[in-house]
């Protein structure tokens, strides 16, 4: 009996769909018909005004369950038919009154066959629809971010009440109702071109514009209150502003709301400058520079030199990188910030709630807080890895003995770099990698030419290798890999685990606090970088999308100016341009696009390639190697992205940098005057070399003749 029904319904609205386009139904539905026939229509409505409200309702009513076209139209009719208050009434009953048939409908005909397929799963939205379910259809209605016949039948699905349903649709479609109601009451009054202009109907407009915006803000306000309602907030705050974590966002983010004179403190548990400063960006360029020195010296012949020795002693190199990162210190230190008004506090911070911050037994309060905690090594488990003593990029620089043979786990950028550094310092370097190339985000081309550069060198690179177990064997240590289904055993006396970052987020009352977290373990953010509660912002490592230091201190000033300035003003985060350097030798230098995203992304492009061995300053500098890489759109010179391997790859990126910040295509930068010799012309090249892929071949011929006649020929 039940199936009956279920058939007899479908066949019914099918039947009323088929009627309602295949006899053109929707000509009746325009803003035209109804012009045409307002005053028969108003002429019936004064001699039949409840029979005309009824047959209004009962066709919205019918339109609405169905989820059938005309939605915006009958409301604009019900205003000018029936005058605001009537129409408001009528619309907002019979909008109601047809989605609730809507999810009656979709209930009876699906929902068991959902459940019986998706019940696990089901359960656990019900769950969520039972806890929070009428605020998210509010928030669904009154910002309609998918079209309200969507919204109908998937709450069908589910198991919130119809009573719920109903009264929360009624009072979410409201606010647009009036709006759209009261422009129909405008357009109701236009005869003439010039009625187009009256304030009255602009008003309209202006409220049909501005509506979405205003919902939006007010949601977002709502759902804000609704989190920090749990907590008390003080009367007056310590601070405008606590940043949690000293690395390079924490130490922007304080800078900033200091210079703003915002009352701020910046809190640390360990080292002033973080990552960046102590173990990461500083230690490791002092040392590829270090090593660079070496492979002069061990390429002495290509320079003009018979032969060049270098004395050095490997705990001298690694007490170098020592001594630049207390140079730099002081760019980053307590007395600099001290200065500037930031209130520096060592200690291990802990968020009470979101207005409050414990450090060193003290509470502090205030009104925004900013973790910047930044990220650590990821450290797979590998059985027996634990019982070698590993090293991690954070690790490696307390060293002094230099090690026979460094095993690197990991092809990345921090990988790839360390390598080449170690074997240059005289290690023998075994990189070993689990996919089938190193440096997995760029190109094809990049990757083989940093795998065929590091192997000249005389690092053994193993790829589709894939770590099993670490063991050890008397006094040697063994990597076992699997490799094309077999076992391989790769001998090293250091391991340095060099597998990317994860997010600092556990240990200072974030998960007490029930800030959310993304799928790849970083805190969740929206776009001007708020966590689910309004006044707890993030930057760095510790949310992403990207784990640079220059992209942490661009981060931080959106969430400066966002926590000290919002609601009244308040920007989303801007990653169009973000470029990164990988700094083996050559560099490989990227900004915006490479060829396998566009791919990925289905973006059409052309690509510009230019062999930086033609380049006369790299032949002298004997760095004749490398190419510069550009991506546009066909036809254009608008630049998409770049990809720069050479000699000072990062210096030479800044102008593609600047010029895709600003819009300026390849045509500007062939009208650029750049010094010669330099490895920046290179960029120039690159411009000329796309320049003439798009000469206009007929103009050519053209100007060939032109050129022939004025020879008198």
């Amino acid at each position: 009996m039940r199936m009956l029904a279920k058939m007899f319904l479908v066949a019914v609205a099918i039947a009323v769909v088929y009627v309602f386009f295949t006899q053109d139904v929707g000509r009746y539905i325009t803003l035209d018909y109804l012009k045409s026939q307002q005053t028969a229509f108003a002429s019936y409505y004064q001699q039949h005004s409840l029979r005309t409200l009824l047959i209004y309702m009962v066709a919205y009513v019918a339109m609405a369950a169905l989820s059938l076209p005309g939605a915006t139209i009958m409301t604009l009719a019900g205003g000018a038919l029936f005058g605001f208050a009537a129409g408001t009434v009528a619309v907002s009953f019979a909008s109601t009154i047809g989605a609730t048939l809507a999810l009656f409908a979709a209930r009876f005909l699906f929902r068991d066959a959902v459940q019986a397929r998706f019940g696990e799963r089901l359960r656990a939205i019900d769950a969520g629809v039972a806890r929070e379910g009428a605020f998210y259809l509010f928030t669904l209605r009154l910002i309609p971010l998918f079209p309200f016949f969507v919204i109908n039948l998937v709450m069908g699905l589910t198991a919130i009440r119809a009573t719920t349903f109903f009264w929360v649709s009624q009072l979410g479609m409201l606010p647009a109702t009036l709006v759209y109601v009261n422009a129909g009451t405008q357009l109701a009054r236009l005869d003439s071109l010039q009625g187009i202009l009256s304030p009255g109907l602009l008003l309209s407009f202006a409220l049909l514009g501005i509506f979405p915006l205003v919902a939006k803000k007010s949601v977002n306000y709502v759902k804000g209150r609704q989190v920090l309602r749990r907590y008390p907030r003080p009367r007056r705050f310590d601070y405008n502003l606590i940043v949690i974590g000293a690395g390079a966002g924490g130490l922007v983010t304080a800078y900033i709301a200091a210079a703003v004179k915002a009352k701020v403190a910046l809190i640390e548990r360990h080292k002033m400058g973080g990552d960046c400063l102590n173990s990461g960006c500083v230690p490791s360029k002092a040392l590829i520079r270090s090593a660079k020195i070496l492979s002069y010296a061990h390429r002495a012949q290509q320079f003009g030199f018979k032969k060049a020795t270098v004395d050095y002693d490997f705990a001298d190199v690694m007490e170098r990188v020592q001594r630049v990162i207390k140079t730099i210190a002081p760019h980053d230190s307590v007395e600099r910030y001290t200065t500037l008004g930031v209130d520096c506090i060592q200690g291990e911070a802990r968020v009470r709630s979101p207005y409050e911050v414990e450090v060193n037994g003290r509470v502090l309060t205030t009104r925004n807080i900013v973790i910047a905690t930044g990220a650590r090594p990821a450290v797979p488990f590998i059985p027996g890895l634990e019982d070698v003593g590993y090293l991690t990029s954070d690790t490696i620089w307390d060293l002094r003995e230099k090690p026979s043979r460094l095993l690197v786990l990991g092809g990345g950028p921090i990988g790839c770099e360390l390598a080449q550094a170690f074997q240059r310092l005289g290690v023998q370097v075994t990189l070993v990698q689990r996919s089938n190339r190193i440096m997995n985000k760029e190109d094809d081309e990049v990757s083989i030419f940093i795998t065929e550069r590091l192997r000249a060198e005389g690092v053994v690179v193993l790829l589709d290798h894939n770590p099993l177990a670490v063991r050890t064997e008397g006094e040697t240590k063994y990597m076992i890999c699997e490799y094309d289904g077999n076992e391989v055993q790769i001998a090293f006396d250091k391991l340095l685990v060099a597998l990317g970052r994860r997010a600092n987020v556990q240990g200072f009352g974030l998960e007490e606090l029930g800030v959310s977290l993304a799928d790849n373990g970083t805190i969740a953010a929206d776009p001007c970088l708020r966590t689910n509660y309004p006044n707890i912002y993030v930057c760095g490592d510790v949310t992403g999308p990207y784990q640079f230091t220059h992209a942490a201190a661009h981060q931080a000033w959106y969430v400066a100016v966002n926590a000290l300035f919002s609601p009244f003003k308040q920007y989303k985060a801007d990653y169009r341009v973000i470029p990164w350097v990988t700094y083996t030798d050559p560099e490989v230098a990227r900004v915006g696009l490479n060829e396998q995203e566009a791919q990925t992304q289905d973006i059409p492009y052309e690509v510009t390639h230019y062999g930086i061995d033609d380049l006369d300053r790299a032949i002298t500098e004997e760095e004749a190697h490398g190419f510069v890489k550009v991506l546009t759109p066909p036809g254009k010179d608008t630049i998409l992205g770049v990809t720069l391997v050479g000699a000072h790859a990062g210096e030479s990126l800044a102008e593609f940098v600047l010029a895709m910040k600003h819009g300026l295509g390849l045509n500007k930068i062939l009208g650029t005057v750049h010094p010669y010799p330099t490895l920046a012309e290179a960029n120039k090249h690159a411009a000329g070399a796309w320049r003439r892929a798009h000469t206009p071949q007929r103009l050519l011929r053209v100007l060939a003749r032109f050129h022939a006649w004025r020879r008198g020929g």
